[in-house]
């Protein structure tokens, strides 16, 4: 029983009791969070509770907090709907009270029919910072201004989608994001401690365009978020600072970002540091860092009020030490360096799919004849279909398909192979063209001469050529005034669209600095520079060779593990990623080539040409002699294996823009291995084209391993050629789908010389697995076949499990993670009956039951070949156990048995225990995970060959 007066002692209730009862219990709880003292004035007097007089009275009051105990003195005099109204405002201006949201749900306010007819207006100063930051990020990002000055499109227009996969923190793939709203969840979280979603991606795979999309999504409130603040940077902005600089994280966000027009009292940055969950970040281009930063030993800045220099500030928000708990999206070019200890999950964009790539056609191309002829080129060349996954380098194909289309009637796309200097000097091309030609005569169309409109532009051309490789040089990418006018280039120059505007971070004044449209079209233009300049040393030439060569890797990648980031830091850069100047020394091997020497020799003196291009040969010659000769090997059952550092592959895109027969064929000269490893090396589609230029120069059989990679169809298309060299197939973790089984099956049967096929974790269904049959069945040699983590069902099982019964040479087959079930689990028993060859069956994780570990074991019975059988996570449970045992006991000569994550219970695993006792050969049954207790195991651990561990 409540004793006398204890019920008042409880909190009242809305509706239970007067609001003005409420007010006054809650009174301090009101004052000390009720910020907001100018909303609720303007409300309370525009609603006519208030007078002037009133808010007269409430301003004259020195503190915020004495300003809310003269509000609430005066509503209780003015009556319960003046109380009522004045916690309806609490309720309706929701991000302004924010504090008082669980006060609101603890009371169980519900407003009246009468009071939700009086209005209420949002004049706090956090909803209007909140509204404007909206209002500039969606003026800001509506149109796509990344790679074009001239032209703007609508971003909803032409934004697709490219592939963005899921990375755990041993840089293992956990699938692929649907949609940009997966970014910020929790989806793949390996460091919940930790603040920052890490996307990675090579040069020109829309990172830049992915965080715009970002950052137009929230401000039309589309993205599924509570963050009502967004603040965006590019890492570059941190770097454009003095060394002497200093400034503050309200600095950083007020006046380098976005300034509240009406806060008097700070009350935004109060909400931000109290609320920090509520902000979003984004920062692009982590790899412009200058520094290579040491996160566990820098300064820190722990203080939002402290000074400091920005780059100081940004490390600091990066590792936690400021805003702690807001979200923070960085982006980076693939390769650089950032510890997991601040990662709260890793993402790296893979370029457009098929799918995709039809999508951004059926956008770029409004005109059906257009989009049909695109179609049929990229249809036509797979290698042209790698290039354009690069969502920058399809870009630019499209564009100046559609501008050298427009302006000359003769203009299609090359039929032969592709070079990424084709794609940077048609670019080129389309700026020369708009800036020669006046708008009055652009709808008329005239014949193409791309030499004649290279050499009206040479002056300005050359002009940011040497502005490009003067960045280089320096390791810089933002130009001012100064430097632009001191390689001579004009206003008139800048209207070209190779330079676009950005304006100064350090608040030194209002002098104009530029930057290139994109980092590749610098390193493009400084290699045109170097090939251009009749005034440098010939040699000098080389010097960005000399500089990658002093970065290159010194370790090398073998499993998944390795992979994982180094936490020590590396020796100090000029930028963490140097694939600024990797892509500087391909567009030299391009322009020096003899399929584009009929338009530089128009540009250049044709004798320094000559030495130039000698000079690059001979360099390329020795380097690559060098370079395989220092390759670490050894030797295996398949002969002398070569695993090639990531480096390599910058080697064979820099021999295929040279189109060198001769430096291809040195190369595959110089690979002496049976066998080579190429996996972890970063290798896209179109560097198979790169391989196969490599490869068709070999005279013996070689072993390729391409193991996570991002080959994808197009790339299995492209190495077509080379598949009749290889004995060895390695394409796991590659997103190929079906199609590149289908090429695979009509080489490989071709030539059936194949040994060893490795389709780990790709996209393959049952209508590959008929492929993959075919395959076994054809190829007399094949010994390995791994296939797991795909989505082969009991109806492609059934195909594999036929073709491998039929197979006189299969000796190892894994089918790890697909769903055979039971069904294809009969259709294996019949095939593993007196197989001849098998000795390694895993069928783990396939949805098996019981009633398919019996008719397995009843199988093997009959079986003297197979050692090793994997039925790792399946649904076994005590019912199979005595037919376990029966194939134990039977000694048929299986070594290996493992049982790992079933449902066996300590009666089933008895059984297998007591058969152990008379079989021989068995070293190992593995029981970990099944249903038995720790007091269990230990009873059962009398034979050490049943494992728990």
């Amino acid at each position: 029983m409540m004793g006398e007066g204890e019920e008042e002692s409880l909190p009242p209730k809305f509706g239970h009791v007067a609001p003005s009862l409420i007010v006054n219990w809650h009174r301090e709880l009101l004052v000390s969070r009720a910020k907001s003292v100018q909303c609720m004035l303007d409300n309370l007097l525009q609603s006519e509770f208030f007078c002037a007089e009133d808010v007269e009275i409430v301003r004259r009051t020195p503190t915020k907090s004495d300003q809310m105990r003269k509000i609430l003195e005066l509503i209780q005099c003015k009556g319960e709907d003046a109380c009522e109204y004045f916690i309806y405002v609490l309720y309706k201006v929701h991000d302004a009270y924010m504090d008082l949201q669980p006060w609101l749900e603890e009371i169980q306010f519900q407003p009246s029919k009468p009071m939700l007819k009086i209005n209420v207006v949002n004049t706090d100063a956090i909803s209007k910072y909140c509204d404007k930051l909206r209002h500039e990020l969606g003026r800001d990002t509506h149109f796509i201004m990344s790679y074009a000055q001239q032209e703007e499109a609508r971003l909803d227009d032409l934004f697709t989608l490219t592939q963005m996969e899921l990375i755990n923190d041993l840089n293992e793939s956990l699938g692929f994001l649907q949609n940009l709203d997966q970014l910020l969840d929790e989806s793949g979280v390996f460091n919940p401690q930790a603040d920052v979603v890490y996307i990675t991606g090579d040069a020109g795979m829309g990172k830049s365009l992915l965080l715009q999309k970002l950052q137009n999504l929230w401000s039309k409130r589309e993205l599924q978020t509570d963050a009502i603040f967004f603040f965006r940077f590019r890492c570059r902005m941190f770097t454009a600072f003095r060394e002497t600089a200093e400034i503050s994280l309200r600095d950083l966000l007020f006046k380098h970002s976005c300034y509240p027009d009406d806060d008097p009292d700070d009350e935004v940055f109060e909400y931000i540091v109290r609320y920090p969950e509520r902000t979003i970040f984004t920062f692009d281009g982590y790899d412009e860092i200058e520094d290579d930063v040491d996160l566990l030993n820098i300064a820190q800045v722990v203080s939002p009020e402290d000074k400091a220099h920005p780059q100081l500030l940004l490390i600091n928000l990066l590792c936690g030490k400021l805003l702690r708990g807001s979200q923070k999206v960085l982006t980076a070019r693939t390769g650089t360096d950032l510890m997991n200890r601040v990662v709260r999950k890793k993402v790296s964009l893979r370029g457009f799919s098929p799918a995709n790539l039809q999508s951004y056609v059926a956008l770029h191309f409004t005109k059906p004849e257009h989009r049909h002829l695109v179609s049929v080129h990229l249809d036509a060349s797979p290698h042209l279909c790698g290039l354009c996954s690069t969502p920058l380098f399809c870009w630019i194909v499209f564009k100046s398909f559609k501008h050298l289309r427009a302006v000359h009637k003769d203009f299609e796309l090359p039929e032969k192979c592709f070079t990424l200097t084709d794609v940077f000097l048609l670019f080129t091309e389309v700026f020369l063209s708009r800036w020669a030609l006046p708008a009055r005569h652009l709808h008329k169309k005239s014949a193409r001469c791309t030499s004649e409109t290279f050499k009206l532009g040479l002056r300005p051309l050359g002009a940011h050529a040497k502005l490009a490789l003067q960045g280089m040089e320096k390791g810089r990418f933002i130009f001012n005034q100064e430097e632009v006018s001191a390689c001579d280039l004009t206003e008139e120059d800048l209207l070209m669209g190779f330079l676009r505007p950005v304006h100064r971070y350090d608040a030194c004044g209002s002098e104009a600095t530029y930057e290139f449209l994109h980092m590749t079209l610098q390193s493009f233009l400084a290699a045109l520079a170097l090939v251009l300049d009749n005034s440098i040393d010939v040699r000098s030439i080389l010097k960005f060779f000399a500089e990658c060569k002093r970065k290159r890797e010194r370790f090398y990648l073998p499993c998944a593990s390795c992979n994982a980031k180094s936490s020590k830091p590396r020796e100090k850069d000029v930028f963490k990623s140097n694939e600024h100047l990797q892509f500087t020394n391909l567009f030299l091997c391009g322009l020096l080539s003899k399929d584009h020497g009929s338009l530089v020799e128009h540009l250049a003196t044709p004798g320094l040409l000559k030495k130039k291009r000698a000079l690059l040969k001979t360099y390329l010659s020795t380097s690559i002699k060098s370079h395989l000769r220092g390759l670490p090997t050894y030797n295996s059952d398949e002969g002398k294996r070569v695993h090639v550092l990531p480096n390599f592959v910058w080697m064979l895109r820099c021999i295929f823009e040279t189109g060198s027969n001769d430096v291809a064929q040195l190369t595959a000269k110089g690979i002496t291995a049976n066998f080579i490893k190429l996996g972890y090396c970063n290798m896209y589609s179109g560097d198979c084209t790169a391989l196969n230029f490599v490869l068709q120069h070999r005279q013996k059989l070689l072993g390729v391993d391409m193991d996570n990679n991002n080959i994808n169809d197009y790339g299995v298309q492209q190495l077509r050629p080379s598949f009749s060299k290889m004995t060895v197939v390695r394409l796991c973790v590659n997103q190929i789908s079906d199609s590149s089984v289908k090429v695979l099956a009509e080489e490989l049967c071709k030539h059936k010389i194949v040994k060893v096929l490795g389709l780990y974790s790709n996209h393959i269904t049952d209508a590959g697995a008929k492929y993959v049959a075919q395959i076994i069945e054809e190829c007399p040699r094949l010994r390995i076949l791994k296939l797991g983590k795909n989505k082969i069902t009991s109806v492609g099982g059934k195909c594999l499990a036929n073709a491998i019964k039929k197979s006189t040479s299969i000796f190892d087959v894994g089918m790890w993670g697909n769903t055979v079930g039971d069904e294809g689990a009969k259709v294996f028993a019949e095939a593993l009956r007196n197989h001849p060859s098998l000795n390694s069956l895993s069928l783990s994780a396939n949805g098996i039951t019981s009633e398919g570990g019996k008719i397995l074991a009843e199988a093997l019975l009959e079986n003297t070949i197979l050692r090793i059988f994997w039925l790792v996570e399946n649904k076994l449970t005590d019912e199979v156990a005595p037919h376990l045992a029966k194939l134990v006991e039977a000694n048929t000569g299986l070594s290996n048995l493992w049982l790992i994550s079933n449902q066996l219970t300590v009666m089933g695993l008895r059984l297998l225990q007591e058969a152990l006792t008379h079989n021989t050969a068995l070293q190992e049954i593995c029981v970990k995970g099944n249903n038995v207790s720790e007091e269990e195991e230990k009873h059962l651990e009398a034979d050490k060959r049943l494992r728990f561990h």
